[in-house]
């Protein structure tokens, strides 16, 4: 199997109507199983550059929900066993629980999405949310996390273990600064996307 050219785009506007369309499919689906469908990730954040991958977080009670894998499945998604956790960002003391998902892939001739389930409440669904809006709010950040992705890209085009390696310490500095935002914002989680 080839490793896909990492390939970083100046913001595209379609991002949002793609999100749409997938969000209305997830919907459709998964019905009450899922309490929330949010465009997260880099293509959810106005004038951020970003891989053309879509990422979307349902929103869940339970991971072990019966509809959740047949349902992807039947949207025609790749569900990934060995997905089952997040990144724990250094200096932080986690249960294993508050990283947990569940995790599903579409890929051409589909949008190319990646789909993660995380349970209601949880550190990293609020984390990914929470990036989200930082992001929005802090362009600086934005345009700084953007050079980053540009330059990792640059120099490991073909080395999506050595861009990961390097992109996620990078994007925890740029996260201290959104937890110290978040408490001074009172900051929430809003309403769903979907």
């Amino acid at each position: 199997m080839t490793t896909p050219r990492i390939e970083i785009l100046e913001y595209q506007p379609r991002w949002q109507e793609e999100f749409r369309g997938i969000s209305s499919r997830l919907r459709e689906g998964l019905g009450d199983a899922a309490s929330r469908i949010d465009h997260i990730g880099s293509t959810s954040v106005p004038g951020l550059a970003a891989k053309d991958v879509i990422d979307v977080q349902i929103t869940v009670a339970d991971l072990e929900h019966p509809r959740l894998q047949p349902a992807l499945e039947g949207l025609g998604l790749t569900w990934r066993e060995n997905i089952t956790g997040d990144h724990l960002p250094p200096g932080m003391s986690l249960p294993a629980s508050e990283l947990e998902k569940r995790y599903a892939r579409a890929s051409a001739p589909q949008r190319v999405a990646h789909v993660h389930i995380r349970v209601e409440g949880r550190f990293n669904q609020r984390y990914a949310l929470l990036c989200r809006d930082y992001l929005r709010s802090h362009a600086g950040t934005r345009d700084a996390y953007a050079e980053v992705k540009r330059q990792l890209a640059r120099y490991f085009p073909n080395d999506v273990d050595a861009y990961y390696d390097i992109k996620d310490p990078a994007f925890d500095l740029f996260m201290s600064g959104a937890w110290e935002w978040a408490e001074f914002t009172n900051w929430q989680v809003g309403a769903s996307d979907a």
